[in-house]
């Protein structure tokens, strides 16, 4: 009578809950189309990211947590790789729904003229999610020229808010997640990274329905590629 979904707690835009516990979010507006489609009732699990991804495989899908607790039928937000899906045969990997990429905000008035590139970052301070792809992009860019003006913080959405603020003229993360912290004077866009060898992956799951839960949030849908 139910499936039960596993996705990250407190990471807008994606699946969070609300001031009365109330599930929100793409992730969860996606679980329920697919309870939906099976004539189930959906749960949802809110599980705090591991150190690995195949750590929070193992926990949250296909053997369960060490401690208390049990798996999920389905992970929601589960990045699609090859070679991942290759080392993880416990799991089927489906339903690639849309592209993330690595993108840069940045405060309109900081930049009025172009919008600005990771070679801006050896003068402006940009604010990243600490130990993020970002944060070790921009800190071994260039022998580490960039290092001295990045800004680290607990996630993206905290990134964004010192952006908002002014602490920093710039930020940079995942796209979505730029998109959801994103406010008036503020811009974004993705433009090409020197010397990054992956700066877009597909997540997975699909439904014709994607546009509207994205448009709904605010967000860039991106199709994937094939």
């Amino acid at each position: 009578g139910f499936i039960r979904f596993a996705v990250y707690e407190d990471f807008p835009p994606w699946s969070w809950q609300g001031a009365d516990e109330t599930p929100m979010g793409v992730d969860i507006a996606l679980g329920r189309i697919i309870a939906e489609d099976l004539g189930v009732a959906p749960r949802f699990d809110f599980v705090t990211p591991g150190e690995t991804y195949e750590a929070d495989l193992r926990n949250h899908v296909w053997k369960g947590p060490v401690v208390g607790g049990s798996a999920s039928n389905v992970m929601l937000h589960a990045p699609y790789d090859s070679q991942l899906a290759c080392r993880v045969e416990q799991v089927v990997f489906t339903g690639i729904y849309f592209t993330e990429r690595v993108a840069i905000a940045y405060r309109e008035d900081a930049y009025p003229d172009d919008a600005p590139v990771p070679a801006w970052f050896r003068f402006d301070a940009v604010a990243v999610e600490n130990d993020s792809i970002a944060d070790f992009y921009l800190t071994s860019l260039a022998r580490g020229a960039l290092a001295g003006n990045v800004r680290r913080f607990p996630t993206t959405a905290a990134a964004m808010r010192a952006l908002a603020a002014g602490e920093t003229k710039a930020a940079m993360g995942p796209r979505g997640e730029l998109e959801a912290g994103r406010v008036p004077g503020l811009a974004l866009h993705a433009p090409p990274l020197p010397g990054f060898a992956r700066g877009s992956w597909m997540l997975g799951v699909a439904d014709g329905r994607l546009a509207a839960i994205f448009e709904a949030h605010g967000l860039t849908w991106e199709k994937p590629d094939g």
